[in-house]
């Protein structure tokens, strides 16, 4: 199942995202890219059949941390500067900012080893994300009790290596995959190799 990430801030995200785990009966590998990462470590907090947590090129947040915060960790993401807020109106008559990648800096930043051509069609039909979510603050740790995996896209310019390094090392990840080269979407440029650390989750796992 790939459930879609409603990309409006974690006290949305995440329990959406635990509404969907709790339908699924059996055993769950669940993977998240990106601030995906953050919306997996506390979605499948208490969610006994979540065994495996994958995060390819994602944020590992411990309780209380704010990606705002941590993504300034290491020098290296330039996603912040690429970016251009638009505000919508929220369910309440409250005003909320999305935010979205420049045109001219779409390939740069999220992925220079895609093709141009994928690359001009990746920027059209980007969903946005909710600038909340890098204040949000994380109340739940999945990988405090699941195993966890973990991907680095060894040229992010989105979310540092180094940082991916960190988080996947606090975590205790059982394998780390390290792809050198590869931009934040390495699972778009290299999915042979992202499979397989997915895979690799499942049968030690289940």
């Amino acid at each position: 199942m790939a459930p879609a990430n409603p990309l409006r801030g974690l006290p949305t995200d995440a329990p959406y995202i635990a509404s969907v785990l709790k339908s699924i009966t059996g055993p769950i590998v669940l993977v998240g890219h990106s601030y995906g990462g953050a919306v997996i470590t506390n979605a499948a907090a208490g969610i006994p059949n979540v065994k495996a947590l994958v995060s390819i090129a994602a944020f590992v947040p411990d309780q209380g941390e704010q990606l705002g915060v941590l993504i300034n960790k290491y020098p290296g993401s330039i996603i912040q500067a690429a970016t251009q807020a638009v505000p919508y109106p929220n369910p309440d008559g409250t005003t909320g900012t999305d935010l979205y990648l420049v045109a001219d800096r779409f390939r740069t930043v999220f992925a220079a080893d895609v093709p141009v051509a994928t690359t001009r069609l990746m920027q059209a039909t980007q969903r946005p994300f909710s600038a909340s979510s890098f204040t949000d603050v994380t109340t739940a740790t999945a990988w405090h009790t699941i195993p966890s995996w973990g991907l680095v896209a060894g040229e992010d310019k989105a979310i540092p290596p180094a940082l991916e390094r960190f988080f996947y090392q606090r975590a205790g990840a059982r394998s780390v995959v390290e792809v050198p080269g590869a931009s934040h979407v390495v699972m778009i440029s290299h999915p042979g190799t992202t499979a397989c650390l997915i895979e690799d989750a499942a049968k030690a796992t289940t």
